[in-house]
């Protein structure tokens, strides 16, 4: 977890299209760690590894912080809030859904935990760190351009950009779900599951 961490605060600072930044790669896979976690050691597992990926992304953001670039921080506080919230949110959820799913089928539990969990991360993130609403967590902070309108992905309707940066993380986080069917299962099939 920590490893994931650690590259996707590293990853998403570099822009892949006009949408995703390279982060949105490897980020998804936290919930890969975090399904196998829960799987193979329960709940309780799982939630202490969150808290360590919650502990490592601070530290992640205080360093952040520190550095500045031509634009400030590069890390600001909303991106911080958002990354910290959305992480523990996210994660927690994916632990308590997978739990509670882990007697039926053995691909229920991490593609509807994931795909819930990986839901309310990417909305709390993004809405904490571009939504103009909430522009008064770090009014110092020009985060404008996030609210300019445009169509969604480049192809619907007009909505705030970080609208389409949500839907676009989503998106992956989704295929990243689906495609990490295969690596959990072949990871899980022969160790023995623990119930708790």
């Amino acid at each position: 977890m920590a490893v994931i961490v650690v590259a996707s605060n590293i990853l998403v600072q570099h822009p892949m299209g006009a949408y995703l930044t390279y982060g949105a790669l490897t980020y998804p896979l936290s919930f890969l760690v975090n399904d196998i976690t829960n799987r193979l050691q329960g709940a309780s597992a799982a939630r202490k590894v969150v808290l360590a990926g919650f502990g490592v992304g601070l530290v992640c953001s205080v360093i952040g912080a520190q550095i500045q670039t031509e634009f400030g921080p590069l890390v600001t506080l909303r991106v911080a809030l958002g990354s910290g919230a959305a992480f523990l949110v996210g994660q927690m959820l994916d632990v308590t859904i997978f739990d509670r799913l882990r007697r039926a089928a053995w691909w229920r539990a991490p593609l509807i935990s994931t795909l819930l969990g990986s839901t309310v991360d990417s909305v709390i993130f993004f809405t904490i760190a571009f939504a103009a609403s909430l522009s008064f967590l770090e009014p110092g902070n020009d985060v404008s351009w996030a609210a300019d309108p445009g169509a969604l992905l480049g192809i619907g309707w007009a909505v705030p950009f970080w609208v389409s940066l949500a839907v676009a993380d989503w998106c992956v986080k989704f295929a990243i779900a689906v495609f990490g069917l295969l690596p959990f299962r072949l990871f899980v099939a022969k160790r023995p599951a623990r119930v708790a």
